[in-house]
């Protein structure tokens, strides 16, 4: 029988443990978190930080909000699951809330957010067959280079990170891989006839925060609607607010055919995710086609309705969209050389480093860290900067001097 030691305030400790016991599939930055609120981190010893990654963006309403919190403790102490085997109290309840929260007919509850990228892979490839007529076994997806949506082997079979993809072959057909914010190359994917949905980040998280030109996703609707193709937006990280609006499609007044959400649609409580579509689409999928056992669980339904309406009680969307401007002004404001790019939207801004050591921006999360705030790094020479949508002018000058401080040891 093993006996666990007691709390303990050193970080060693518990990054031994995890290095012995854990599998060594992700290298964290050496701080160890213990506690939460607003958008601050705890370390073991008490040590403050500010949290400018958000779970990448998973608690874009802040650590611990206490109205989600709430409704996470009460629906805990009622029923947490049920399976879709019955139906419960609270499904119903949700999928109307959050149906009529972004305007579709019908939504598909799950749980990760690759695992809502799966769901919608198959709806797309459902629809391909029952609705547009494709042969079977022919249906193509397009997909944008440097994406990333998640790390199933359906979705690293379209990667184009080799991290993420390399020595898990045979891969999964039936993709084709194009430049991203390319309107010619995504017409010229759209000739094929075969092809039944262009799945596609708004911006692109992983990859440093890319930006698409404006009118992308204008155009972008306006090819898939001329060639019946489903236009799939995977807002797992750009939506809920995270971009200054609801969903980041919604610059543009543009409507997919469907949406991927997860990460925020918990405030970071528990895994929640959904596909959210009209019912062509969604009913091409029968009973006992897909599913899964957390799916539309009564704890997820009551936890992601206190979570979106949270968002819309405290303006989250509009404060990250004036936030995000001001944000970045203080960061281009410090006029540092080892700033090649402020690049962002909303409250997902990320800066390219500009230096000659490949380590430079580890480095600079490193002492980021020391002086009080997290970020990390991506791609070798980004640092996405991704703090809670709650946070204030106030904080974020604080956070600014911390950057600009750090940047002091890019020599």
């Amino acid at each position: 029988m093993t006996t666990l030691k007691t709390a303990s305030t050193d970080a060693n400790h518990y990054i031994q443990l995890e290095d012995k016991y854990g599998a060594h599939n992700y290298h964290p930055l050496p701080v160890v978190l213990k506690r939460g609120e607003g958008v601050h981190v705890y370390d073991v010893a008490g040590k403050e930080y500010y949290d400018f990654l958000s779970g990448y963006s998973a608690v874009n309403q802040g650590h611990c909000h206490p109205r989600i919190l709430q409704a996470l403790i009460e629906q805990s102490k009622e029923l947490t699951l049920t399976s879709r085997a019955f139906y419960n109290n609270l499904l119903g309840e949700y999928a109307q809330y959050i149906t009529q929260y972004f305007g579709y007919d019908k939504v598909l509850p799950i749980n990760t957010g690759v695992e809502a990228v799966e769901t919608a892979i198959k709806l797309c490839r459902k629809w391909a067959y029952k609705v547009k007529g494709i042969s079977k076994g022919q249906a193509k997806i397009v997909v944008c280079e440097n994406n990333f949506h998640g790390r199933t082997t359906g979705v690293i079979s379209f990667s184009t990170d080799p991290t993420a993809s390399n020595e898990y072959g045979p891969y999964l057909p039936g993709f084709e891989v194009i430049a991203y914010n390319s309107v010619s190359a995504l017409q010229r994917a759209l000739e094929d006839k075969n092809v039944c949905a262009f799945l596609f980040e708004p911006i692109q998280g992983e990859a440093g925060v890319v930006v698409p030109d404006d009118g992308y996703y204008t155009e972008v609707r306006k090819l898939c609607t001329e060639k019946n193709v489903l236009m799939v937006a995977d807002e797992i990280q750009t939506g809920l607010c995270r971009t200054g609006t609801p969903l980041a499609c919604d610059r543009e007044h543009v409507r997919p055919d469907i949406i991927i959400l997860g990460k925020a649609l918990s405030g970071g409580m528990l895994p929640i995710s959904a596909v959210l579509a009209d019912d062509e689409i969604m009913l091409t999928i029968k009973p006992g086609e897909h599913g899964s056992t957390y799916g539309g669980n009564p704890l997820a339904c009551k936890v992601a309705i206190a979570s979106l309406q949270v968002l819309k009680d405290e303006h989250l969307a509009e404060k990250a969209e004036e936030l995000g401007i001001y944000f970045r002004e203080k960061i281009n404001k410090l006029n540092s050389p080892h700033i090649k790019t402020v690049r962002g939207r909303g409250l997902l801004n990320a800066i390219v480093i500009d230096h000659a050591e490949k380590d430079a921006a580890w480095d600079l999360c490193l002492e980021m860290m020391k002086n009080g705030l997290l970020a990390k790094p991506t791609h070798g020479d980004k640092i996405r900067l991704a703090p809670p949508l709650i946070i204030t002018k106030e904080q974020i000058d604080e956070a600014v001097v911390i950057i600009g401080k750090s940047l002091s040891i890019l020599t």
